[in-house]
């Protein structure tokens, strides 16, 4: 039984007024970015990455634009001192990349840190200690002065092992816990180690703020990182970073108001991948940065091959309602959803927009190697004639009537819900063509012409029925009058020609395919459709009439 009486707001707001992020409406510029992929997220997989699976992962963010990446905790599993060895040994960290080690601050973790970080080109040695109220009570049982001078003992080693090992080091402090600690006792903290590190125009130094649980809302994490960014000392030479979880659901929410709070620096991973709920997630932070005009500085471009590697490295699936990335993100099932992502992609073309502003699509999938027919419209039971006629002109160059769309939107739903799936462009195109073209039909045109007398148009058609051939002698007002006049008086049948659109497919020039739509009308009002496609427009035209012709047969 639920039980809400036990718990209690466990976090503390920082002291004071700090609200100068509410001024703010948008973040201007990306911060630095720190993958923590192969560190958190790997130790959170049932199966961790193999050695092979990590340098494939690795290679992939230096693809991506990460600059800074923590590639394991080396001291607690030796697969990570191996790879770590590996990309040292190797030569494959570039000389604008950093890879960034964790350990905790204990003397000999420390030790077998740097170690393995022997003779790397850069370095960011990232030592912890928990200094939450919580932990100093429950696990640790030490005072406040204790637990300081844990985390000034393992700045003192780390500068120390620093100037003895070959490499090129920084170093990065987290309050680990910070969420569950008091403000200001986590800023004497910091401050006492950056006293230890002496930041410097030569030395900058991160200290790094976790959430390591989320536990109050993102306006006062945005405070607390505000009061900290005010109140560091040797501000100018701290790089102030964030490392949010996803416990509450607002990691994203945490991570934007922080940045307009102060802070230079936010460690994530893709798709939110880590411990429980998952850590911060740099796609979507980066891509909302990109929606508002600003470069994250992050590549992107290829989301689908991404999420392949992602998948493959690390057995995980990405959501299909993930944004951005998800399969379905940029889908459009509902037909008035449909219907204004069609209209407002043809006032774009309209108007030579430059701006985006497509109703429901908050980016152009293509920048990210997304398309419009196969992650847009997608036909299913719920869609409308807007989506499906926008489909198959996009997909197939076929545009077809008003009417006509609503005709063929009721044809495609009701396969859709009779066989409870959702269709695919080819199986529009499917339905289409056996719905509105000729298909063995028993009367067929073995051949026509046509002369012009007096205001008229007249024609000779020879019409096949059941392999009988005979010629009919009409005329009209025009070709397609002609042609509809012959075809009754061979068949006996009456209807009204009502409506008729056509339109060239591949182009301008005289090899162009035309298409051509005919509507017509029984006796007793019912609308019947045809499409016939041809180099030549009138054999076009006729076999759009007489696919319409077949259908008000069969359907009558």
């Amino acid at each position: 039984m639920m039980n809400n009486k036990k718990y209690g707001i466990g976090y503390y707001p920082a002291p004071g007024t700090h609200r100068k992020w509410a001024e703010k409406d948008h973040i201007e510029k990306p911060p630095v970015w720190c993958s923590v992929d192969m560190r958190d997220g790997n130790q959170a997989l049932v199966i961790p990455m193999s050695l092979e699976e990590k340098l494939k992962f690795y290679r992939m963010l230096l693809e991506v634009g990460f600059r800074e990446i923590e590639v394991g905790f080396p001291a607690a599993s030796e697969t990570e001192f191996e790879f770590l060895r590996a990309l040292i040994d190797g030569g494959m960290i570039p000389q604008d990349v950093s890879v960034q080690v964790l350990t905790q601050c204990r003397e000999h973790i420390i030790r077998k840190t740097f170690e393995a970080c022997k003779g790397a080109p850069n370095a960011i040695i990232h030592f912890y200690n928990s200094v939450s109220v919580a932990q100093r009570e429950q696990v640790f049982r030490k005072s406040r002065e204790e637990i300081k001078e844990i985390a000034m003992e393992g700045a003192r080693l780390v500068k120390k092992l620093a100037s003895e090992y070959e490499g090129n080091f920084r170093f990065e402090y987290s309050p680990e816990s910070f969420t569950g600690t008091e403000p200001e006792y986590a800023l004497e903290v910091c401050n006492a180690v950056l006293d230890i590190l002496e930041p410097s125009e030569e030395n900058n130094v991160i200290i790094n703020l976790p959430v390591t649980v989320e536990m109050s809302l993102p306006h006062v994490y945005a405070s607390q990182v505000e009061y900290m960014s005010e109140n560091l000392k040797y501000r100018e030479h701290v790089t102030l970073s964030v490392h949010p979880h996803n416990d509450r659901g607002t990691g994203v929410a945490d991570t934007e108001l922080a940045l307009l709070a102060g802070a230079d620096r936010v460690e994530g991973t893709l798709f939110g991948n880590g411990e429980r709920t998952g850590n911060v997630d740099i796609v979507t932070l980066a891509m909302n940065m990109y929606a508002h005009g600003v470069d994250p500085g992050l590549d992107f471009s290829d989301m689908p091959r991404l999420v392949q590697i992602y998948e493959k490295c690390t057995r995980m699936h990405v959501y299909e309602r993930s944004p951005y990335a998800g399969a379905l993100v940029f889908a459009a099932f509902s037909g008035s959803h449909q219907d204004a992502i069609a209209k407002g992609m043809k006032y774009r073309e309209e108007k030579n927009l430059s701006q985006w502003s497509v109703p429901y699509i908050p980016i152009d999938p293509r920048d990210i190697s997304r398309t419009y027919d196969a992650d847009v419209i997608r036909v299913n039971s719920q869609s409308g004639k807007g989506g499906i006629a926008y489909l198959l002109e996009q997909t197939y160059g076929f545009v077809l009537p008003p009417k006509m769309r609503e005709d063929f939107s009721y044809r495609c739903k009701a396969v859709s819900d009779r066989e409870h799936k959702e269709l695919k462009a080819e199986g529009v195109l499917d339905i289409f063509k056996e719905a509105y073209f000729v298909h063995n039909s028993e009367i067929t045109v073995a051949d026509m012409s046509f002369r012009r007398k007096a205001g008229t148009v007249e024609t000779e058609i020879v019409f096949a029925k059941n392999g009988k051939e005979k010629k009919v002698v009409s005329s009209g007002n025009g070709s397609l009058d002609a042609i509809s006049n012959a075809l009754k008086a061979f068949t006996g049948k009456h209807f009204k020609l009502k409506e008729y659109t056509e339109h060239s497919i591949n182009g301008q020039s005289s090899e162009s395919m035309a298409a051509a739509y005919i509507g017509i009308m029984d006796e007793g009002g019912t609308l019947y459709w045809g499409c016939g496609t041809h180099t030549d427009i009138i054999h076009a035209s006729a076999d759009a009439l007489l696919a319409a012709y077949n259908m008000m047969v069969k359907e009558r």
